[in-house]
């Protein structure tokens, strides 16, 4: 009976540790960017430090170098998406906001779904068309001018690979 209490006393504290850090990681989902990245400082900052402040990554690579990338997409329909890169002594090397024109502009024909992902993170939407065959993902971005906020998207064809991009216009109010 004792064994028995244990053993369901510690279901109560992992369930309870699981619920704290769903908390956690929603807090940092929703947390402003300033206070997201406040005081992440390259050569100095680990990365259990930018797990901590930045919560847990959406993907994290690690390379043959040892050193890794974790990828942060803020929201689903975010306006950013950092690139946390940590070299091979676990210390933060670059923080970098990927949806931006220069990198969209990285995007060429021929290149894979993977390669595309590791560019840009996690896409906001995926479309599917398949009497097209087409695959279509978007990014939400501050792209400036006139409409302040835009679509940029990549079309995939039957064998995963872009073979175009395109724009598209926020559409609010509707």
């Amino acid at each position: 009976m004792l064994a028995a209490s244990f053993a369901l006393a510690g279901c109560d504290d992992q369930q309870g540790q699981q619920a704290v850090q769903k908390i956690k990681d929603f807090f940092n989902a929703v947390k402003p960017d300033a206070l997201l990245l406040k005081g992440l400082t390259p050569g100095v900052t680990t990365q259990e430090q930018v797990r901590s402040q930045m919560g847990k990554p959406e993907t994290e690579r690690t390379f043959a170098d040892g050193s890794k990338r974790f990828e942060y997409p803020r929201g689903p329909q975010g306006l950013n998406t950092y690139m946390v890169d940590i070299d091979r002594d676990g210390k933060l090397q670059a923080i970098t906001q990927v949806l931006s024109a220069a990198n969209f502009a990285r995007i060429q024909p021929g290149m894979s779904e993977d390669e595309v992902r590791r560019l840009l993170g996690k896409p906001g939407q995926v479309a599917v068309f398949p009497l097209k065959p087409e695959t279509v993902w978007s990014w939400k971005w501050r792209e400036g001018g006139v409409t302040e906020e835009g679509f940029f998207n990549v079309h995939f064809d039957a064998f995963h690979n872009v073979y175009t991009t395109s724009r598209s216009d926020l559409i609010r109010g509707r």
